[in-house]
């Protein structure tokens, strides 16, 4: 069986960071390396005041442990694959937006260049790891690609792990994950590479959590996975409507059947929707697959998942127009709440940034403030959701402010879009002296105390409950 003793990570994004950074850690005998050829982007993983360009809690305190003694950031991409014995290709893969599949298929452009170069560079053997999450059967193509180019006596193994974070949590769930995911090709090779990564693992998570499967399953899995949690958040939203309609309380419908121990509690909480770069991209990736494979039912079943997450947002963003007597033009909106959940710097795919678009064309003045996402990250997520409005022309309907209090400040309605935990201790008795009246606030996030706001003076709507204001 090979040993690990050094490991490249291409990507220093939000898994392949992480992910490594923890291994670093936990295996101080094992050289990490995480190369990326976003020079800027490394700067940051080596900022003397840590600094990172990941907001995650108890990442920089790895970071601090590990950086320079076992743990490096480089840009020199093809050093850290030259000395690697392993390497984890964990790389951006989106969706694509333009040629054959595009809007659900996932665009592989930076998995196979980061796989040719592999290829180019390597003159010993390696393991190489998918990290990024990608559709059934890439390993097949990258397997294809390092042989095609491969120098004589330099033999590459395929694995397939893939990463099952949860942004906020992601250092909680690698220092102690549910499962860790190992698939290989079963061959007695490719079973020898998968016991090296095991034995990497092995030196913090119990073995009964490392699975091993066969490569296919392991890719298949990792969108299933996502599929069927997504699943659960468009099912709770779309009760939500009808608590809405009905007059019934979400939260009471949710606690009940999650009682049931063939459901349980986890992810039956009510919101926006749901936003990140894993759950909407993994279910097209998912609906493509099934397209592909002329499963149309298949497809058009988890193509319903998204369809009711992008139905949630336009709900919501209505009934603040419907509530504030059908019309926003000219009144300012106070979003709270940028990133897509709290404890992330992470804007992908936001249910904010819909709700802000839609404020937007519907002529209203939006303040917006978030306590972790960059002002520059904001500005381009805006102009990306109105590609044909000038920069100039957003900000001059968007403010971005530095407190939830500034952002309130003479607003109509105040709108809750991230559930940041400050947003629970506002002082909403001076929110409300400073907002224009009547003064309204729209919780997407079942965050606050609504009879606690009423008594103040708000009017209060909250997502899935069927009070009337």
């Amino acid at each position: 069986m090979p040993r690990v003793n050094k490991i490249c990570c291409i990507g220093a994004g939000y898994v392949g960071g992480p992910t490594c950074a923890v291994i670093a850690l936990k295996c101080p005998h094992i050289r990490v390396t995480i190369v990326d050829l976003n020079q800027a982007r490394i700067d940051a993983w080596n900022s003397p005041d840590f600094h990172l360009p990941i907001y995650e809690p108890g990442l920089e305190d790895v970071v601090r442990k590990a950086r320079g003694r076992n743990l490096f950031f480089s840009s020199d991409v093809d050093k850290g694959i030259q000395e690697a014995d392993l390497i984890f290709v964990s790389v951006n893969t989106p969706t694509k937006k333009s040629g054959v599949g595009a809007g659900s298929a996932a665009d592989l452009n930076y998995v196979e260049l980061a796989t040719r170069r592999i290829a180019a560079i390597a003159t010993s053997s390696k393991i190489v790891v998918e990290k990024s999450t990608v559709p059934c059967r890439t390993a097949e193509s990258m397997r294809i690609i390092l042989e095609a180019n491969s120098k004589p006596n330099t033999r590459f193994d395929i694995l397939s792990n893939p990463e099952f974070l949860a942004e906020g949590t992601a250092i909680k769930d690698l220092f102690a994950p549910d499962r860790v995911l190992i698939g290989s090709l079963q061959t007695s090779e490719g079973k020898e590479a998968c016991q090296a990564l095991c034995e990497v693992y092995r030196n913090w998570v119990p073995n009964d959590k490392i699975l091993t499967v066969g490569l296919w399953s392991s890719e298949l899995s990792k969108l299933a996975a996502n599929a069927m949690l997504a699943q659960r958040i468009s099912s709770i939203n779309a009760l939500s409507a009808i608590c809405e309609a009905t007059g019934a309380n979400i939260d009471e419908v949710a606690h009940s059947i999650g009682q049931d121990s063939r459901i349980g509690s986890k992810f039956l909480r009510a919101s926006v929707g749901f936003g990140g770069s894993c759950f909407q991209k993994d279910i097209l990736n998912l609906v493509y697959l099934s397209e592909s494979l002329n499963l149309k039912e298949v497809a058009e079943y988890w193509k319903q998942v998204v369809t009711m997450n992008e139905y949630q947002k336009r709900r919501f963003s209505k009934r603040v127009v419907d509530t504030l007597f059908n019309t926003i033009t000219g009144k300012r909106i106070a979003v709270l709440g940028f990133a897509f959940k709290a404890d992330t710097g992470d804007t992908r795919e936001s249910a904010a940034i819909t709700l802000i678009r839609d404020f937007q064309e519907e002529r209203a003045l939006v303040n917006i403030y978030d306590p972790q996402v960059e002002h520059s990250q904001i500005w381009s997520d805006l102009s990306e959701a109105s590609p044909s409005m000038p920069l100039e022309t957003i900000q001059r309907q968007v403010s971005i402010c530095s407190s939830a209090l500034e952002a309130c400040r003479n607003a109509e309605a105040v709108v809750i879009a991230t559930e940041w935990a400050e947003f629970k201790t506002i002082d909403w008795q001076s929110v409300y002296a400073g907002m224009n009246k009547p003064a309204f606030v729209f919780d997407g996030r079942l965050l606050v105390n609504a009879e606690e706001l009423r008594a103040i003076g708000f009017k209060v709507a909250v997502i899935g409950r069927g009070e009337r204001l």
